[in-house]
């Protein structure tokens, strides 16, 4: 038994009263201690749930960050005009709505805009559709790559996923825990906002519960970090929905940013709001695949929707409008469907030399 964590329990389970918040320094130790297996599954069952009753605060997300940066792998700099972005989206997966991050990740890249995502298989509690599946539909399997061939495939197409349970492995066993509980713990918010990356980068997590929004601009801005934008998407995610107005916090030039209001409702772009049911995974790469051939439908609209905000917000539109018609051009001229057979191919080619290295 660990006594320097049971006293870091101690604070955070011991209820409204005479608990205490961990300071930055306390929760990075803290989380290095369940990464590392230096507390007992006893005591790290019971800091998750009690942390997760308490709920998290900025300065202990920066810390748990913290402990992310020091243990956790990262993709190197690559020479960019623009920042990196980098999608947070819940590890978890979805259950309800057609994904559409792999299709504005292949729309942004084909322009010049690098996009990193990071995540893992099918992950509790929702044990929902994962990143990885959806580009393996696609014919990329991120799975097999070391973290210096996803390096190579990132520098060569503007497109990098750090596969966790190959890239970071020691964030498994916490995996076990939450599916044990059947709770997300406050890992589960950090998760959305770590970069994975060691140069300048535009951090985009997805959240659902307004406080989130707050606890996200503290702990981003304990770290230094001055790009970020906030979207309450789809199951949590950075996908904009079409049943309801867009609600996002878009970072400031204020040193330090403040989040300014960004609110965009479908209708008025000619969307119907209406989102895209996630039916199987196999009807939905099928719909994707029609996405990247231009082809109309309920999905590329929703693309056209994302596309339009994400090249705006990037800096390759000059407004919402002109994002959305570079979005379909895109499509129809056959880009994105270029950029996909770049990424296939940069995949493969990195996949068979890190096979024949090993072998």
């Amino acid at each position: 038994m660990s006594n320097i964590f049971r006293e870091l329990l101690k604070k955070v389970g011991s209820g409204n009263h005479t608990g205490e918040n961990l300071t930055r320094a306390e929760a990075a130790t803290a989380t290095k201690m369940m990464l590392l297996g230096e507390a007992t599954p006893a005591q790290i069952g019971a800091f998750l749930i009690a942390h997760r009753i308490r709920r998290p605060t900025g300065e202990e997300l920066a810390g748990m960050l913290d402990a992310y940066d020091e243990l956790g792998p990262k993709l190197q700099p690559i020479a960019s005009a623009r920042p990196v972005i980098v999608f947070g989206l819940p590890y978890d997966g979805r259950t309800r709505t057609a994904p559409i991050a792999p299709v504005t990740a292949l729309l942004l890249a084909a322009v010049g805009q690098p996009i990193i995502m990071h995540g893992g298989d099918r992950l509790p509690t929702k044990y929902g559709l994962p990143l990885v599946d959806i580009w393996l539909g696609l014919g990329i399997d991120w799975t097999s790559l070391p973290l210096a061939k996803t390096q190579q495939v990132f520098e060569q197409t503007g497109i990098g996923f750090v596969y966790t349970p190959v890239h970071f492995p020691l964030i498994k066993t916490i995996w076990e825990y939450r599916d044990q509980l059947g709770k997300r713990p406050p890992f589960a918010t950090m998760e959305l906002i770590w970069c994975p990356y060691a140069g300048d980068a535009h951090i985009i997590p997805g959240f659902v519960h307004p406080p989130t929004e707050a606890m996200f601009k503290v702990a981003l801005g304990l770290r230094g970090v001055t790009k970020f934008t906030f979207v309450k998407g789809l199951e949590g995610s950075c996908d904009l929905p079409r049943d309801r107005t867009a609600i996002i916090g878009l970072s400031t030039p204020d040193a330090p940013p403040e989040i300014e209001r960004l609110l965009l409702a479908p209708h008025e772009y000619g969307f119907t709001t209406k989102n895209v049911a996630l039916s199987s995974t196999e009807e939905l790469i099928a719909e994707i695949q029609k996405v990247l051939a231009g082809q109309p439908g309920e999905l590329m609209q929703t693309a056209l929707w994302n596309g339009g905000f994400y090249l705006w917000r990037s800096g390759i539109c000059p407004d919402m409008r002109s994002g959305i018609a570079k979005a379909e051009e895109l499509f129809t001229s056959g880009v994105a469907t270029t950029k996909l057979q770049e990424l296939i191919q940069a995949v493969t080619s990195a996949s068979q030399k890190s096979f024949q290295h090993t072998y």
